[in-house]
Parts: structure tokens; C-alpha cells; sequence
């Protein structure tokens, strides 16, 4: 059981995947019910910490998207020949 704590310095460390899978260990442990109240509290607060974790995973990805997508548009809006555009524009008026 000792090698299943984990330091709150040690959360900022896990990846994605790892924080998921000591959370469900944590949940599943709280939910048997065998342990004592004061280990079900102190698992439930490292449970809160992996979810914090697992949140500022999620905002990074999330924003390395967002500029990835925002770099495609701006890609895609530019044209490549602006003369193209007036042309296009003469025959359309």
C-alpha cells in the first residue's frame, strides 16, 4: 500500500494516463470501504490533487489546439496571390 501514496510533488510528475489510473485506484479503494476514515480522507484529498493535475493537462492540450486550428485559419484565409482576389472580384460586380 505504501508504494500507492503519492507525494503531492510527486502528481505534478504523472502523466495524463498514470493520474487517471491512480485516481480510479483511489476511487475504487474509497469505495470498498475497508480502510480507515482517516485514509479515505487523506486519498480523497490526493484524488483532488490528480484531478487538478489532470485539468491543467487538459487546458494545455486544449490551448495547443486552439493555436494550431487558429494558425490552419490563418493559413487558409490568407490567399496565396492577392491579385487573384481582385480579379475575382471585378467579375463579380
Amino acid at each position: 500500500m505504501a508504494e500507492k501514496k503519492t507525494k503531492k510533488d510527486d502528481i505534478g510528475k504523472l502523466s495524463f494516463e498514470d493520474s487517471i489510473k491512480r485516481l480510479k485506484d483511489i476511487v475504487d479503494s474509497i469505495e470498498q470501504g475497508e480502510i480507515p476514515l482517516e485514509d479515505s480522507l487523506q486519498q480523497y484529498e490526493q484524488g483532488m490533487g490528480l484531478i487538478k493535475h489532470c485539468r491543467g493537462i487538459l487546458q494545455q492540450a486544449e490551448k495547443r489546439i486552439e493555436k494550431i486550428s487558429k494558425a490552419e485559419q490563418d493559413g487558409a484565409d490568407s490567399p496565396d496571390d492577392p491579385a487573384e482576389d481582385e480579379g475575382e472580384d471585378e467579375v463579380l460586380f
